[in-house]
């Protein structure tokens, strides 16, 4: 389990944590999102112990990782901005992860050639973006890892590969237990993968939670009445967007979907639809929110 307690982290005068709390199940999918400069870097770093925190705690399994060897073998972390060593074949980056992880397991790593299908002699550096990517894959998948903590892992991964990628993961989550963090923008790909979200804003963490509640909690509403929205509606429901389009008004409202169904039909509408939002829409209408405001949404 990952358990992160009020931990702060500032670089000069920037104060890019702030007393953030977060737990990983075992074997959970744990999505981080939240907006440009949020500290979701900051954050991952800090959690795989390639920063120490100003202040609070970053354990895993109890102990705190920064200077944990035992702790950090169990660890891998793929971070946005990829660095291989710059003479090294994919044979010789693989020959030094079996040296530095005890889990190293050469058995998957040459099951999963056949899954990559890259040359292990060719010299990573020379390779595209996108094959640089799946080798970070491959080497890490291949160390069979505890904890896998990502940082916009898709990126450069062409549509065939992100899915193989994302099922090679969830086979790990389902058979070992593993557990995953991932920090991405592309809340699509978080959707198909998370369990769990965890939104990021100005170095603190603004809302937590179940995917499946997240989505059960917000609703895009769809009304139109002979005369003008009922104000009691208007004052009982938790409205974080609303918008007219002709007779018909769109909200966006938070909420028990039959709870507010019924109170919608409590005053007779014409026209009643409750629709299901995707992630990306929950973030968009959760930050405007909180004051990161998005103007002109076209859904």
């Amino acid at each position: 389990m990952i358990e992160i307690k009020d931990l702060s982290k500032s670089f000069e005068d920037l104060a890019a944590l702030k007393n953030v709390n977060i737990k990983v199940n075992k074997g959970s999918v744990y999505g981080l999102v939240g907006s440009n400069g949020a500290g979701k870097t900051t954050l991952l770093k800090t959690m795989v112990g390639v920063y120490q925190g100003d202040q609070g705690t970053c354990c895993i399994e109890g102990q705190e990782v920064f200077e944990n060897v035992e702790i950090k073998a169990k660890i891998i972390f793929i971070p946005d901005a990829l660095y291989f060593f710059s003479t090294y074949s994919v044979r010789d980056m693989a020959k030094f992860y079996s040296n530095i992880y005890p889990s190293w397991n050469q058995q998957r790593f040459n099951k999963l050639k056949e899954a990559f299908g890259i040359d292990i002699n060719k010299k990573i550096n020379r390779l595209s973006k996108g094959m640089q990517r799946q080798v970070a894959f491959w080497l890490a998948l291949s160390t069979m890892p505890e904890y896998l903590i990502l940082d916009e892992p898709l990126d450069g991964l062409d549509p065939v590969m992100r899915q193989k990628v994302k099922n090679l993961i969830i086979q790990d989550v389902a058979e070992r237990e593993m557990t995953v963090l991932i920090s991405s923008h592309n809340l699509r790909e978080l959707e198909d993968l998370c369990d769990t979200i965890g939104i990021l804003h100005q170095g603190t963490l603004v809302l937590e939670k179940e995917l499946d509640d997240l989505k059960s909690d917000v609703h895009k509403i769809q009304v139109a009445f002979k005369e003008d929205v009922p104000e009691q509606i208007l004052q009982d429901a938790q409205i974080l967007y609303e918008e007219i389009r002709g007779s018909v008004k769109l909200f966006i409202i938070r909420g028990n979907k039959e709870e507010l169904t019924k109170q919608f039909n409590k005053h007779n509408p014409m026209i009643l639809d409750i629709l299901p939002l995707t992630l990306e829409e929950i973030f968009i209408y959760e930050m405007g929110g909180i004051g990161y405001a998005i103007e002109n949404i076209i859904i």
